[in-house]
């Protein structure tokens, strides 16, 4: 983005101290969330980009933030799954490399943090317990999984084993609980903390929320109280800098994890820079540059993928995104959903209305579907203890299989 599409005032004080994750500096104490389907390598160097040039307009430089890599299963991964293996792989300028590992069995679980650290192919490794996605949760897998307290604990211990004689930190992301009835998430923080993971996140809903309703906040804030010794990082409802500082002043968090907020915006990496190095830059593009942005990613999802087609199919559904505000018209909308060459794509840009300006308002706030509250599919009689029954280990014994691609 240039200057004229940023305010440059710039104050001297820091919001946050860098977020410490095991040996990493994080200069910019924010974390890409993980999500399936978007933080490919291409996302997540447009990511970087940005947040680097938010370091820059804050005075700072150094370590931007953590980018994490889409969910891969470790099942997959023991079994080197093609795709899970192309989804794995980073860019030269990607450091530290992230990657978040989806687990339901210990052994498995260290066998694929095993695979990650000798082969040096992570720097981080982000364990998935927060996925509300039905055929996850129904085989006892992601946001289910905590309420089994010692299968969770298991779980941290199996990979923090593995990771920790390579100096590979470990963390954990979570939810609130499986419903406001089965809240789970200071019991397991406390519980990653003493198996020696290196931070904590947690996503302020429950699964039974999945993504509608309002994240609640207070809940970062009692898991920062709970966990003292390693950092607590808030996840929910930011889709501004203006968010993520607020959430800081509210709960004490060490820092933020973005997910939604950034589909069809990386340059929010670079707002959320400036905003915690203390500088009041913030990106308000128009759409030339919004479009400039869009074929940038599109090129990278085809170098990416290795196939033009692959990539500007994988392009479309960040198009509604990148345009959101704006009046391009649905004909013009509808074309670039179908959208099939890097030429196609230039074609359509070139007809488009280039000189309109940041919508404001419009473009802000949420994006991606929000859904709505539901009965979180679970084993039988999940709900009934905090222990696994042996029918319960058989159902979760299963549980990979259903997603081992990825």
């Amino acid at each position: 983005m240039t200057a004229a599409t940023a305010t440059d005032t710039v104050t001297a004080t820091p919001v946050l101290p860098p977020l410490q994750i095991g040996r990493h500096v994080i200069e910019s104490p924010v974390v890409l969330a993980p999500m399936a389907g978007i933080t490919n390598r291409a996302f997540r160097r447009l990511c970087r980009e940005y947040g680097s040039a938010g370091l820059a307009a804050g005075g700072a430089s150094g370590a931007t933030s953590l980018y994490v890599n889409e969910m891969v299963t470790s099942r997959a991964l023991v079994e080197r799954n093609e795709a899970t293996m192309r989804l794995i792989s980073h860019g030269p300028e990607e450091h530290p490399r992230s990657v978040q590992v989806y687990s339901v069995d210990p052994v498995t679980a260290g066998q694929a943090a095993r695979l990650l650290v000798t082969e040096d192919r992570a720097d981080h490794i982000d364990l998935n317990f927060g996925c509300p996605v039905p055929k996850v949760t129904r085989k006892g897998g992601g946001s289910a999984l905590p309420w089994k307290t010692e299968l969770f604990r298991s779980i941290v211990a199996s990979v923090v084993r593995e990771a920790s004689p390579y100096a590979v930190p470990v963390t954990v992301k979570m939810r609130v609980g499986i419903d406001a009835d089965h809240v789970t998430y200071l019991e397991a923080g406390r519980i990653a903390e003493g198996e020696g993971a290196a931070a904590v996140a947690l996503h302020a809903r429950t699964a039974a929320q999945a993504y509608s309703g309002v994240a609640d906040w207070s809940a970062i804030a009692r898991l920062k109280e709970a966990v003292t010794s390693v950092p607590v990082l808030g996840n929910g409802d930011i889709w501004s800098a203006e968010d993520a500082l607020r959430m800081v002043a509210e709960t004490g968090c060490d820092g933020v994890v973005v997910g939604r907020g950034c589909l069809g915006r990386p340059w929010l990496f670079t707002d959320l820079a400036a905003a915690f190095a203390g500088s009041s830059v913030r990106v308000t593009p128009d759409l030339r540059e919004v479009t400039s942005v869009l074929r940038r990613h599109a090129a990278y999802l085809v170098e990416f993928h290795g196939d033009e087609v692959k990539g500007c199919r994988d392009i479309r559904k960040h198009i509604a995104w990148y345009l959101k505000g704006f009046p391009a018209g649905s004909t013009v909308r509808h074309q670039l959903a179908l959208v099939d060459s890097l030429q196609a794509l230039d074609d359509l840009i070139g007809g488009m209305d280039l000189g309109a300006p940041w919508p404001g308002e419009a473009a802000e706030g949420q994006r991606g579907r929000a859904g709505s509250p539901r009965v979180v599919a679970l084993p039988e009689g999940w709900l009934d203890s905090q222990e696994l029954t042996a029918a319960q280990r058989e159902v979760v014994a299963q549980a990979e299989l259903d997603v081992s691609g990825g």
